[in-house]
């Protein structure tokens, strides 16, 4: 009687801790869901172009399929700078966007929660190479006399962005071997533009002697007829680089990631507004990619800030 007894109040304190710890754990997975955010909008922004107006409009059936996958209602950021768009991420008032290269490695080590989940495969053009990634061109104009990288000494050169890759850190930390190691010693005036197409524009103009532009952006300003593109010489090209980056913040729930994802890597050419898309972008499908990606940027960068370190 007396073991009885015993036994069943030890099952009785056994069932009780069990359901104590099912309620802790049921209680934990709900915090820990709790955290992700899962905001009613999403925002959505791209590093500024010549067009960034006309760019609204070409990723509206981006911006209407990713409020469907997600239910999310999305606002769309006309930003003034590539540092824009990283600080809005960096705040969180940017929660989905298209950033250079660069300016990705920047916004990664600055915030982790800053990632790329995809990018696009280009269409091969005029200077642009098929595949997901490009290069930075060195442009002049033709029937110029700055037809060898020796003939630019003393010239204007036409830069995008501080935070652009090709039109700023592939010139100073890989071009910049060719002459010396010091851009601004070589040239006589080195100025930003604001974009790869003001810069192709300003080569064409005669308004700077010579500029580092993306191959596809390059291409954008030929097909749209502002430029010829037997008007242009090319002095010189990088190593390929990977496309502009995907990016979102990772605090977001995981469903709601999972779908921003979808939004472009299931994109497809037998969707009208789809096809438009891929179209005017170039590319025939979004691939994944991952931070390491990106590494070779990283290298470049940490060259770069050395040097700037050794030059002050």
């Amino acid at each position: 009687m007396s073991t009885k007894k015993v036994s069943t109040n030890k099952r009785t304190a056994t069932k009780v801790a069990l359901s104590a710890l099912a309620v802790f754990m049921t209680a934990g997975t709900a915090a820990w869901a709790a955290e992700c955010e899962n905001p009613d909008e999403l925002t959505f922004a791209i590093i500024p172009t010549e067009e960034t107006v006309a760019e609204l409009q070409l990723y509206q059936p981006i911006t209407d399929r990713m409020a469907k996958l997600t239910g999310k209602k999305i606002q769309f950021f006309m930003p003034t700078s590539y540092a824009s768009v990283v600080e809005g991420l960096l705040s969180k008032f940017i929660d989905v966007a298209v950033l250079g290269p660069y300016s990705y490695v920047i916004a990664n080590s600055k915030d982790k929660n800053i990632e790329v989940f995809a990018t696009y495969a280009k269409r091969p053009g005029h200077l642009q190479e098929e595949g997901p990634g490009y290069k930075a061109a060195l442009v002049t104009k033709k029937g110029s006399k700055f037809t060898s990288i020796d003939a630019l000494k003393g010239s204007v050169l036409g830069l995008v962005d501080p935070g652009s890759t090709s039109g700023n850190l592939f010139p100073r930390v890989v071009f910049s071997k060719n002459v010396g190691g010091d851009l601004d010693k070589y040239f006589k005036k080195v100025v930003y533009t604001g974009s790869h197409e003001l810069s192709t524009v300003a080569v064409a103009k005669g308004k700077v002697d010579a500029a580092f532009v993306a191959t596809h952006r390059f291409d954008n300003v030929v097909n749209k007829g502002e430029v010829k593109l037997e008007d242009f010489n090319v002095l010189w090209s990088s190593p390929a680089i990977p496309q502009d980056p995907f990016v979102y913040r990772t605090p977001l729930c995981q469903d709601v990631k999972d779908n921003i994802k979808a939004t472009f890597t299931g994109l497809s050419a037998d969707v009208p507004g789809e096809k438009k898309f891929l179209d005017n972008v170039k590319s025939n499908k979004f691939v994944s990619m991952s931070s390491s990606d990106y590494d070779v940027i990283r290298a470049l960068k940490k060259a770069k800030d050395e040097r700037k370190k050794k030059k002050n």
